[in-house]
């Protein structure tokens, strides 16, 4: 190959790419750059949505910030043991904010909400059971469900929506925000 017929741009775009794979390394935003977290508030805001708090949080599984504000929240009496209140207590990020939640009611913090309009078998089975039954109790239909269900002779139906998920698909209503 003759040197002379190289394209003269491929100097140019070579030492392009040279920076650019130099750069692109450099972190100017400091609260990324950080690798751990013990400040639940500052670990959401870095890292915007995570289900369960990852390593890079070092801090307390339930730090007491959020577990006084959640227990003010649902207006847990100072009665309960707060040992008790914080094993059943999970927290998560959502949009760079703290959410909490506890299932002390047997809610069903981790599991995400089910929108599915198609009867399960606890139901199938319940409404064979039950075939005009005016409610379908949850431990057939599911904690999770966002629905109210029935029997009509022998087949699970709709009554109403009870409730309503967030962005990341859990239940609305026992997802607390907690402010810092």
């Amino acid at each position: 190959m003759n040197i002379r017929t190289i394209n003269p741009t491929l100097p140019v775009l070579f030492i392009a790419l040279i920076l650019v794979a130099c750069s692109s390394g450099e972190n100017t935003d400091n609260e990324s750059a950080q690798s751990s977290y013990d400040n639940p508030f500052e670990y959401c805001k870095a890292v915007g949505t995570v289900d369960i708090p990852g390593t890079e949080y070092t801090g307390t599984k339930v730090p007491e910030e959020i577990s006084q504000k959640l227990r003010n929240d649902m207006g847990v009496s100072d009665t309960m043991p707060k040992d008790m209140f914080d094993d059943g207590t999970s927290w998560r990020c959502m949009d760079g904010s703290v959410y909490a939640c506890n299932v002390g009611n047997n809610l069903p913090c981790q599991d995400r909400a089910n929108a599915s309009k198609i009867p399960n078998d606890g139901m199938l089975n319940y409404c064979g059971e039950n075939p005009d039954a005016d409610l379908i109790p949850m431990y057939a239909s599911g904690r999770t469900t966002v629905y109210e269900w029935k029997c009509d002779n022998g087949t699970p139906e709709i009554t109403k929506q009870i409730a309503e998920t967030d962005k990341a698909g859990y239940i609305k209503d026992i997802w607390y925000e907690i402010k810092p």
